[in-house]
């Protein structure tokens, strides 16, 4: 071979070797130097209710095992719900919400999350999401408690016993409240139940001079009433939040994910207390909610949980809201 061919060829591997070491410095450049991926975006929407901005704020997820969940259904029957709505048929992922609303009385906070007893390790995100959304805990003035349970109570205190919301009264349901504080009663308690007695002093004790318990039907601040929607507990609670004319239901617990319970009332779920009381209660509100028309929220409904419900074929589904609109 001439000098002037091999010339030619090493020329030519010259050329495409250079792109590709390029290339390669490139990649080990950004490796260097890239930051660290975050697992998603802040957890927090914003909307309006007539006046009031509303911001929903993500508290993580709870998975568990599909079967046991319903009682008295055949699972065949739930994983073909699922299956129906693309949903997965062996597990069910439960989402927690909390709503914070501005109000003429302040910020106020409608359940308290997960907190440090969270369900699972993807639970108990709502301080940083209330980071990423500013929400300055000091500046709740009220956080307003639907039921005892510890997905809605823990949050109250922080590792030390502190409270999480340092300025807040906590308003809570009477009934509920005095059913969970007395030990004598967890014995009686269905067995899923009966968790739920322990961690009542620690998550109310720091707000000890602060807490109000009020009846059925309360007005308990300006444009937020109390109604009383028991099953779920002996005395879960939900609310009727208003300005003027635009009217949000938080509405709890009544079911939990509205795929399969909204659209199949009559599923009874190993978390309610009275399974007969519950399905009435959400049959009850949802139908009101449909034909009123009114805004919805519910602390299991899949984030960012706020829209409205529609009747279907002896069930209702929930609609999302448009959050092309978001404020």
């Amino acid at each position: 071979m001439s000098i002037e061919r091999r010339g030619l060829l090493f020329a030519g591997a010259t050329g495409l070797a250079a792109p590709l070491l390029a290339q390669g410095l490139v990649r080990q450049a950004q490796a260097q130097t890239a930051p660290a991926a975050t697992p998603q975006a802040p957890g927090f929407y914003r909307h309006k209710v007539g006046g009031l901005n509303v911001t929903m704020v993500h508290d993580g997820y709870f998975q568990r095992p599909l079967e046991g969940f319903v009682v008295n259904k055949p699972l065949a029957e739930v994983q073909g719900v699922l299956r129906d709505n693309f949903m997965p048929t062996e597990t069910l992922r439960i989402p927690f919400t909390m709503t914070f609303v501005e109000t003429s009385r302040g910020l106020i906070c409608f359940d308290a999350g997960n907190g440090t007893l969270p369900a699972a390790a993807t639970a108990g995100k709502a301080i940083a999401n209330m980071a990423a959304a500013g929400i300055d805990r000091a500046r709740v003035a009220a956080v307003v408690i639907s039921h005892c349970h510890g997905d809605h109570i823990n949050g109250l205190a922080l590792p030390d016993g502190s409270a999480a919301f340092p300025n807040a009264e906590v308003l809570v349901p009477e009934r509920d409240y005095r059913f969970w504080s007395n030990m004598d009663n967890q014995a009686a308690a269905p067995q899923a139940q009966r968790a739920y007695f322990n961690n009542i002093a620690k998550a109310f004790t720091p707000y000890r001079s602060r807490l109000t318990q009020f009846g059925e039907s309360a007005q308990i601040m300006p444009g937020v009433r109390a109604e009383a929607a028991y099953g779920h507990t002996p005395g879960h609670t939900v609310f009727h939040i208003s300005d003027g004319n635009a009217q949000l239901m938080y509405i709890a617990d009544i079911t939990n994910r509205p795929v399969p319970l909204a659209l199949h009332p009559d599923y009874r779920i190993i978390f309610d207390f009275d399974a007969e009381a519950a399905e009435a209660t959400r049959r009850r509100l949802y139908d009101r909610i449909a034909t009123d028309r009114l805004a919805v929220t519910g602390y299991h409904f899949p984030f960012p949980a706020f829209g409205h419900m529609t009747k279907e074929a002896g069930g209702y589904r929930f609609n999302a809201a448009d959050w092309s609109s978001q404020v």
